[in-house]
């Protein structure tokens, strides 16, 4: 098919063939993302501290490749993109989908250890994956990196402070890397996701809503008060968006903050 006679702009293609590390992606989010690019015909690796689910996306998905391990550790992410080489050629497309919750306490209250585990985990994670993608990015004049940070990085959070700031630290992360590689032809971007429905948030609202004395009932419904849209997101919303930033209607999309939250007004 060729370009549109209006617009003179080639029709979107797919992401078939392309190959995509996901972080991890054994479970929750990072699954439904790595399970829709491998539909969409993408070659996926994906990495998961969580040997159990690691070891449960292997036999439900002989398709996608997957490895046991922690990469806010170099070693293991140096692993995770020689094998997704080896298997399958140059990588296209990186997604940082690692990120813990952290603690839920006052500032006074969180141990250096938290703090510092927080950092590694949602921020040095993404930096040791994209020094070590760039190279062969560069090489061959085109990529993406997709990071996942957070609504919560623009409006706070309260009792949220590591959470909050390593995805703040996400936004800088992504708009610097965009200026400094966009030259060489490769594209940057962050998602920002709301309230992603599953076991993860109901345990930050269960959490929470303890550290506040109030029910987890009630405080959901106040956190849904703040969301123009009532709701929370699923994990496909954020897949879909991904996967249309690695087709080629998001081949001039870079260094854009994309909420995808339902528009977060602030959070109580």
């Amino acid at each position: 098919m060729g370009a549109n006679h209006l617009t003179g702009i080639a029709p979107a293609t797919g992401v078939s063939g392309l190959v995509v590390i996901v972080t991890a992606g054994a479970a929750g989010a990072g699954r439904v993302i790595a399970e829709t690019f491998a539909d969409a015909g993408a070659r996926v690796l994906t990495c998961d501290l969580d040997g159990r689910a690691v070891a449960q996306f292997a036999a439900a998905r002989a398709d996608i490749a997957v490895l046991e391990g922690d990469v806010g550790e170099e070693h293991t992410v140096q692993r995770v993109f020689d094998e997704a080489e080896r298997r399958f050629g140059p990588v296209d497309v990186l997604v940082n989908n690692v990120g813990i919750a952290g603690p839920t306490a006052a500032v006074e209250d969180i141990s250096t250890e938290d703090w510092t585990r927080s950092l590694q985990a949602n921020l040095t994670s993404h930096f040791l994956c994209a020094r070590r993608a760039v190279p062969t990015m560069k090489a061959r004049r085109s990529g993406l990196i997709v990071n996942i940070s957070s609504g919560s990085a623009k409006v706070g959070l309260p009792l949220r402070l590591p959470y909050v700031v390593t995805k703040g630290a996400i936004l800088s992360l992504t708009t610097n890397l965009c200026r400094e590689l966009g030259p060489h032809g490769i594209r940057v971007n962050a998602i920002l996701p709301g309230a992603i429905r599953g076991e993860r948030i109901q345990r930050v609202i269960a959490s929470k809503a303890a550290a506040l004395g109030v029910t987890a009932a009630d405080y959901e419904r106040d956190l849904l008060r703040y969301v123009s849209l009532r709701t929370m997101v699923d994990p496909e919303d954020i897949a879909a968006m991904i996967v249309f930033l690695a087709s080629s209607a998001g081949r001039r999309i870079t260094g854009q903050l994309i909420g995808v939250d339902g528009n977060i007004e602030y959070e109580a």
